[in-house]
């Protein structure tokens, strides 16, 4: 067995091969391989660890010749780069994955991107970014900016392909047409209704004479550009906010929008149809804007009273929710009262009855008319005939019989004097009298029988005055179809008194 010694070394002692020490093969193995792979990956992949910047994400209606590298600035300044460019799925969108640096953050949620060429006519493009309102809300790593928020350049290209020859032609003939509208003289008919500051003149000229009146009008749109900035900072950004939020539903719905239009086309074309009629309606704007106007002035009036009753109505609210809190407590005790052991069961037991109770009261609904027409004929009628004092006067002799009692009482009394007069005198009830034979004077009423001439011969033991009324043959008018209380109360006073000599 071979003895090895230390170089330079000869009194060491020699340590044999088998029992010799050192590193072990298959870790120095795997480290190589370790190297290998981490020197070829720095190689292909060009970046080195921990050193990858912000990434985010944009949808762009196209990529318009951006590539890898392509700079991405913020007001000029560069702060990042274009990492890759991919295809949407199922669109013509592009997906551009960006990195920038720490001084290009923070990007809020309501960015936008648009891609810009370089130098004009170069071709090179870079991407700018707003980067959107710092109230609202950053974006993180690996986010994405939708498409309604991006926004390519006009390509020269696509402006003279939009320009075809039928475009072209189209063009022309609406600028003649416009130049004539503009430049040409109306007609009498066409200057009839209109007013004297225009007659006679172009519609240029008109223009140029309303220059005048801009003053005022640029006012007043400055005072509403002014209000469409709204009171809070954030107000104009949240409307195009929304608006971009359409924008993109709109651009999801590209058949719906082609029947939009197309309907708008058809509508615009029955407008134009009605021309003279539009014409008159915005002749009419005019004084209908000056009464709107009045309207609102007196609306504004009405507000600081509108205000005034607004704040005496805010105890009233605040005090709403004590007034429940107190009647809550109430509500629960009187909720058993109405549930179905208690109130609920009464009227479930009421129903039958409230229905019998309607079909009565829907029967008697003819009666309760009927009651109503005997009522009045009492009140108008029976009641103040009754009423009346028959006066009862001999016209010969001035005698007069009268009692100076009501009609009614008259009546009354002379049933005391019937019943009187039938009375026995030992209580046991009434008997009839009668009187046989007959006096000296003879007494002829009518209604005999047709062999006596239709009247009734009789004696009187004493000379009659007269009878009243008078008898006669003649029936008193009856009218069926007219109602009692529109009938005329009759004169008792006035009724003729029969003859007491001759015919009676």
């Amino acid at each position: 067995m071979a003895i090895l010694r230390r170089k330079n070394a000869p009194d060491a002692p020699r340590v044999l091969r088998k029992d010799r020490t050192g590193a072990d093969p298959v870790k120095v193995g795997a480290f190589i391989i370790l190297a290998v792979l981490v020197v070829s990956w720095f190689g292909f992949s060009k970046d080195m660890p921990f050193t990858r910047g912000f990434r985010f994400e944009a949808v762009f209606p196209s990529a318009n010749s951006l590539t890898p590298k392509s700079p991405v600035r913020i007001a000029g300044v560069n702060i990042g780069k274009v990492v890759s460019i991919e295809g949407q799925e199922g669109t013509n969108n592009a997906i551009v994955t960006m990195e920038v640096k720490e001084e290009g953050l923070p990007i809020h949620k309501d960015a936008r991107l648009k891609i810009r060429p370089r130098i004009f006519l170069e071709g090179n493009f870079f991407i700018d970014i707003e980067p959107g309102t710092p109230s609202t809300p950053t974006i993180s790593d690996g986010d994405t900016i939708p498409v309604a928020q991006t926004a390519t350049p006009v390509q020269l290209d696509q402006i003279l392909t939009a320009l075809q020859s039928d475009t072209r032609k189209s063009l022309q003939t609406t600028l003649v047409e416009l130049g004539g509208a503009l430049s040409d003289k109306p007609t009498p008919e066409q200057d009839a209704d209109q007013p004297a500051s225009t007659k006679g003149k172009t519609a240029a000229q008109a223009l140029n004479s309303a220059l005048g009146l801009g003053e005022d009008a640029l006012r007043d749109s400055a005072i509403v550009q002014d209000a469409l900035f709204g009171e809070q900072p954030d107000d104009l950004t949240g409307l195009v906010r929304g608006l971009a939020g359409i924008g993109e539903q709109l651009g999801d719905r590209e058949r719906q929008v082609g029947e939009l239009v197309e309907n708008f086309n058809t509508t615009m074309a029955a407008i134009a149809s009605e021309q003279a009629n539009v014409r008159a309606a915005v002749r009419e704007l005019g004084p209908t804007i000056e009464n709107a106007h009045s309207s609102l002035g007196a609306l504004n009036d009405s507000l600081p009273n509108l205000r005034a009753f607004s704040l005496e109505l805010i105890p009233g609210v605040l005090e709403t929710q004590p007034t429940i809190d107190a009647l809550t407590p109430w509500i629960e005790q009187v909720r058993p009262f109405v549930g179905k052991d208690e109130f609920g069961g009464l009227l479930d037991d009421l129903v039958p009855a409230t229905a019998s109770l309607a079909k009565a009261t829907n029967l008697g609904i003819d009666a309760v008319a009927e009651g109503d027409l005997f009522a009045k004929c009492m009140r108008d009628v029976f009641l103040p005939a009754g009423d009346q004092v028959l006066i009862d006067k001999d016209a010969a002799t001035g005698a007069d019989f009268s009692t100076g009692k009501a009609n009614y009482k008259e009546f009354w009394y002379a049933m005391v004097g019937l019943a009187g007069e039938g009375q026995n005198f030992d209580g046991n009830g009434t008997f009839i009298r009668t009187q046989s034979g007959g006096g000296a004077n003879p007494v002829t009423i009518a209604g005999g029988n047709v062999g006596d001439n239709g009247k009734l011969f009789g004696n009187s033991l004493g000379r009659p005055l007269g009878s009243r009324p008078a008898w006669t043959r003649k029936k008193p008018v009856y009218k069926p179809d007219e109602a009692c209380f529109k009938q005329q109360i009759p004169d008792f006073s006035a009724t003729p008194t029969g003859p007491s000599d001759g015919v009676k």
